[in-house]
């Protein structure tokens, strides 16, 4: 199986500075044209968390729909801010597992089974000390909630190559490229951390003149083949 998987950090859908202006990041999603995409910061943070991007557009303007899960309030589109998106097809068959995650401020992980897929999003803490408590929950998640193919993808928060990510040994991680912040990209916080089932072809960074307007951060992609035993 081939897929072409995403992730995403959308800023509320309000660019840099805003205004509030969803359709830009939809688009940009459309470009990109993936199989599957993980999503960040899709809903407000305050109050009843409504949802950033609307739920309306985003099948007419990128073909792809929400996975089906409980959300956090009755308004909001994702989980802790959450969400992933796949074509129709895939989205038929998905099983999507919340995790909950240890860590200062309240953090999850949606992880969703597909196509012999494990494919866990992230948005870790802004502590290292909580994204490396984050890490180790999700390898040991990950260890009971599937078989040999899976893939962690997401804003990992994480500046160093060289620290933070140990509890990722057993995993090849792989920063496509300097993704934050999007109008002059220096930090690698996007990231992709894959098991040896998982074959990874290419990879890289959405660097359009529109993503660099759309969010603080940059789509990363990658074009992987599932293998199974």
């Amino acid at each position: 199986m081939r897929l072409r998987v995403a992730s995403y950090n959308l800023h509320k859908g309000r660019g840099m500075t805003g205004p509030h202006a969803p359709e830009r990041n939809l688009q940009v999603i459309a470009d990109l044209n993936p199989d599957i995409i993980t999503l960040q910061e899709v809903d407000f943070r305050f109050g009843a968390r409504p949802e950033a991007l609307p739920r309306a557009l985003i099948r007419e303007l990128t073909g792809l729909v929400p996975v089906q899960m409980r959300t956090t309030g009755e308004s909001s589109l994702g989980w802790h801010g959450q969400s992933v998106l796949l074509r129709p097809d895939l989205a038929e068959e998905a099983v999507l597992r919340r995790l909950p995650l240890p860590g200062i401020e309240p953090r999850g992980a949606l992880a969703v089974r597909v196509a012999g897929l494990t494919l866990i999003g992230v948005h870790l803490g802004l502590a290292r000390s909580s994204r490396r408590a984050q890490l180790a929950r999700l390898m040991a998640k990950a260890a009971r909630l599937s078989g040999d193919a899976v893939m962690m993808m997401g804003d990992f928060n994480e500046w160093r190559g060289d620290r933070g990510l140990e509890s990722l040994e057993m995993l090849r991680v792989i920063a496509p490229g300097p993704s934050y912040p999007a109008p002059m990209p220096r930090l690698r916080l996007d990231r992709i951390a894959v098991s040896q089932a998982v074959e990874v072809r290419a990879t890289g960074v959405e660097d359009s003149p529109l993503a660099r307007q759309a969010s603080d951060h940059l789509p990363i992609w990658a074009e992987i083949t599932v293998h199974q035993r």
